[in-house]
C-alpha cells in the first residue's frame, strides 16, 4: 500500500509518499493495534507525525477494544474513537482506501491509504499525489483534452486552439486546503500566456495570485518565467497575509510599475525565504514551488496547456482535481 500525507508542514510539494508493506487498510491497522507505543510506531511507519492518527490506538487500549475483524469494525472504531475538526464525513473507508481529513487548528491537512488496486485503476485521481518535484516537462502536441472536473474558465478568451490551465494551490486564513478551482484560458497556450495576461482586462474571476502574475510580466517579455521569478519576491503570500490589494490600476504599463515598486521596496514576513524557492519552466509547463513562510513551507503554483496534459493525461487531470478538492477520489 501507499500512504499519502498532505499537509503544508512537509516540503515542495506539500506532500508525503511511504510505501508500507500491508494489503489493506484493515491490515495495517491490525498490525499496530497493540503495539507499545502509537505515535512513535506511526513515526517510524509513516515517516514522521501524522496529526491525530494515533488517537485511535489509544482510545482502543484505553477502552479494552480488540482489534477489528473486518472493515465495518473499523470505520465504526474510527468514526467513534478518532476525532476529526469536520466530523465523520471527513472519514472515508471502502476496500481499498482511506481517506481523512482534518484541521490541527492553524491549517487544514489530509491523509490517504491507498492500495495497489485503487493506485493501478485511478491514475487520472491519483497520480499528482505519487509524483516528487519536478513533474516531468516533456509535452506532445497539442490535442483535445478533458479535464474531468470543474475548472474557471477565465475571460476573455484567446484565439488559438490551445487551452492554459492554472492551478494555485496557496492558502491563507482558515480554509487552506483545495481553497480554489482550477483556472482555464481557452484559446491560449502556455508560451502565448505572458502576452495574454499582459493585453487581457483582468476579469473579477481571476484570483489575487493571477493578478499578481499579471502584474510582474514586464511589457517586452514573451514567456511567464521572468514573472514568476518575481512572483517568488512578491513581499505577500503569508498565511495570514492577503497578497494583492485590488484598489491597484486595471492599465498593464501602470499595475506592472507599481507592482515593481513593491518588491523594491517590500520585505517578506514570517521567515520567508525566496532563496529556498523552487522555478522550473518548460514550453508547456511552468511549475514553481514558492517558500511562503515557516513552518509551513511552500505553496504551489502550476500552468499547463493541453500539448502538455496530451502527453501526461493522467497527471494532468489529477493534478486539477487536487487543487478542486481535498478528497482525491470524491
Amino acid at each position: 500500500m501507499l500512504f499519502v500525507y498532505r499537509t503544508h508542514y512537509e516540503g515542495p510539494l506539500s506532500l508525503r509518499v511511504r510505501q508500507i508493506p500491508d494489503a489493506s487498510v484493515l491490515g495495517w491497522f491490525r498490525r499496530g493495534w497493540d503495539c507499545d507505543d502509537p505515535w512513535d510506531w506511526i513515526d517510524a511507519e509513516l515517516g514522521g507525525h501524522v496529526y491525530g492518527l494515533g488517537s485511535i490506538f489509544e482510545a482502543a487500549r484505553a477502552n479494552g477494544q480488540p482489534p477489528p475483524q473486518t472493515v465495518g469494525e473499523l470505520g465504526t472504531l474510527l468514526r467513534a474513537q478518532r476525532y476529526v475538526e469536520g466530523g465523520t464525513d471527513d472519514v472515508r473507508l471502502d476496500e481499498h482506501s482511506l481517506r481523512v481529513r482534518d484541521d490541527d487548528d492553524e491549517v487544514e491537512l489530509a491523509y490517504f491509504f491507498l492500495d495497489d488496486e485503487v493506485v493501478a485503476a485511478r491514475g487520472d485521481r491519483l497520480a499528482y499525489l505519487l509524483h516528487s518535484w519536478p513533474l516531468p516537462g516533456d509535452a506532445d502536441a497539442p490535442a483535445a483534452f478533458d479535464p474531468g472536473c470543474p475548472v474557471t474558465v477565465a475571460t476573455p478568451a484567446g484565439r488559438g486552439d490551445a487551452t492554459t490551465y492554472a492551478v494555485f494551490l496557496t492558502h491563507y486564513d482558515g480554509r487552506t486546503l483545495a481553497r480554489m478551482a482550477p483556472l482555464a484560458f481557452p484559446g491560449v497556450d502556455l508560451p502565448g500566456v505572458a502576452g495574454h495576461l499582459r493585453t487581457a482586462d483582468p476579469g473579477d474571476d481571476w484570483p489575487e495570485e493571477l493578478l499578481v502574475l499579471r502584474a510582474l510580466v514586464a511589457p517586452d517579455e514573451t514567456t511567464v518565467e521572468p514573472a514568476l521569478q518575481r512572483c517568488n519576491h512578491w513581499p505577500g503570500f503569508n498565511l495570514n497575509d492577503t497578497p494583492w490589494p485590488r484598489g491597484m490600476p486595471d492599465a498593464h504599463a501602470a499595475v506592472h510599475r507599481e507592482a515593481v515598486e513593491l518588491i523594491e521596496v517590500g520585505e517578506c514576513t514570517h521567515e520567508r525565504n525566496p532563496d529556498a524557492s523552487l522555478l522550473h519552466v518548460a514550453e508547456h509547463l511552468a511549475q514553481l514551488a514558492m517558500h511562503c513562510n515557516e513552518p509551513f513551507g511552500y505553496q504551489q503554483w502550476f500552468l499547463f496547456d493541453t500539448a502538455w496534459a496530451a502527453a501526461h493525461p493522467d497527471l494532468a487531470r489529477s493534478l486539477l482535481r487536487y487543487a478542486g478538492h481535498w478528497d482525491p477520489l470524491d
